[in-house]
């Protein structure tokens, strides 16, 4: 198996962001750090396809004069659909030419004022709507665990980053899994927040449904924590009380209940032994325990494809207006191209579609009436090959393929919830396999807390430990 990493002995060493903060206070220069990422990102893009966009000559000037914030100095990536001041914003795509970005959009400014310096901007997949990153000029986003295999949904560009130790954080967002999945591929920690947890751009907070959210990629909980305890002090939502500063385990002993069936498809044998293996860890610390059934019904997976199509047809029929004059339609994928032509013949499905998915979240709080906590696997299946979500097959192939592999994380896109996975399995050909954890509106804390107390009881494989060539 080809596993490709960047750790070295250098400036970042084999720090997480909290541990990096910790060693510049002491005297490691920035300027230091933010050299060694960039040699580090040169040493395994090659490899991995993660990088969208360069922009080390700023991060070099940023170097000597960080923004002020916790994370003043820690070296970042923003994902290639949100826009930051000085830099284009492809959208994954080739269908149009970006102008470079005149203000910073409302996400990157909050990201950027906790003090990371951004490097640049990483690849996605068209529009993000397929959960793998491929594409036909580009090629594909390939893990650093195994190059064979993709590096999940569409913010695999800043997980593949985080994965490879070019840096300690990076922004990712999830309309349908795109911070949950790829950190299930890459072994990292991926919590999508509560709806209108951080702030967001325009473009996301005028949806009928706001199914997408920001966040970040790390390699330890402490890190993702940080994060949103940083974030609070820059945006907070007046409807949500603050997560806080969560910082080791609960006490709290959980009620959990345990799913394996996925919406319209099922765990695969291996996935869902290893979700059962994951809920016996959890009731030999104390929690309570059980299987249930899924609970949302089967249509919902049509519901959210064709909701998910309709913010295809929205970019395919508003393009021009939307990304100027060079904007080709002809040069659009098959599966943008698909979702929009699935969308134009349900239409009269629409409407009920979105009060479908708006609706969910009543189904969300019944059954946390009942369970703290849901545990689920993030993916269905074990990570695909490259090659298996290919863009340039046929739209249906694509999408039965997709649907039998992400067939829990949307739920938590149309509830508002908050979901996370976690590094807490690896299948039988030494892939990493998320643990998906998801809680009430609101509840992180919670969500961190049993974070941080599985991190204690299962430390996660480290991917600079006993490489293979």
């Amino acid at each position: 198996m080809t596993r490709v990493h960047a750790f070295a002995d250098d400036a970042l060493q084999d720090l997480d962001a909290v541990g990096l903060v910790a060693a510049m206070h002491d005297g490691l220069p920035v300027v230091d750090v933010i050299e060694a990422a960039i040699a580090r990102a040169g040493a395994v893009d090659a490899d991995l396809g993660a990088m969208a966009y360069a922009a080390f000559d700023r991060a070099r000037a940023e170097a000597r004069a960080p923004r002020p914030g916790y994370f003043a100095g820690v070296p970042t990536f923003i994902k290639d659909n949100v826009d930051v001041e000085g830099m284009p914003t492809q959208q994954g795509t080739d269908a149009f030419v970006a102008k470079v970005s005149r203000h910073d959009g409302d996400f990157a400014r909050m990201f950027l004022a906790t003090g990371v310096v951004p490097l640049g901007k990483t690849r996605l997949s068209e529009f993000g709507f397929n959960a793998a990153v491929d594409h036909a000029r580009l090629g594909p986003v390939r893990t650093p665990w195994h190059l064979d295999h993709y590096a999940g949904a569409s913010s695999a560009g800043s997980a593949a980053f985080v994965a490879a130790g070019v840096v300690p954080i990076a922004h990712a967002n999830d309309g349908g899994g795109s911070i949950r999945i790829p950190a299930a591929v890459n072994g990292l920690i991926g919590l999508k927040p509560t709806r209108d947890r951080l702030a967001q751009d325009k473009a996301m907070r005028d949806m009928p449904v706001r199914i997408i959210s920001d966040g970040v990629l790390t390699r330890s909980v402490r890190d993702t924590a940080a994060f949103y305890r940083e974030a609070e002090k820059v945006f907070r939502h007046p409807r949500l009380a603050p997560i806080g500063d969560i910082t080791r385990p609960g006490r709290a002993r959980l009620r959990i209940g345990v799913v394996t069936q996925g919406v319209g498809r099922d765990a695969s044998p291996e996935v869902c032994e290893l979700t059962l293996k994951t809920a016996a860890l959890l009731e030999s610390l104390g929690h309570r325990v059980e299987e249930v059934d899924s609970p949302v019904p089967d249509s919902f997976a049509d519901d959210f494809l064709l909701y998910w199509g309709m913010l295809a047809m929205f970019i395919v029929r508003t393009g021009r207006a939307s990304f100027g004059s060079t904007w080709d339609p002809s040069r659009l994928d098959n599966l943008t191209l698909g979702l929009d032509r699935h969308t134009r013949r349900h239409l009269h499905r629409l409407p009920g579609a979105i009060a479908a998915i708006a609706g969910s979240k009543r189904l969300a709080a019944r059954h946390r009436a009942t369970y703290d906590v849901t545990l689920t696997p993030t993916l269905a299946t074990a990570t695909p090959q490259v090659g298996h979500l290919s863009p340039s097959a046929d739209y249906e192939e694509i999408m039965d393929r997709l649907l039998d592999w992400v067939a829990f994380t949307p739920l938590a896109n149309a509830t508002g919830e908050p979901a996370i996975s976690l590094p807490l399995a690896t299948t039988s050909s030494g892939l990493p396999q998320g643990m998906m954890l998801g809680a009430g509106r609101g509840r992180e804390a919670r969500l961190l807390e049993l974070a941080y107390e599985l991190e204690e009881a299962a430390p996660w494989p480290r991917i600079q430990d006993g490489i293979q060539g």
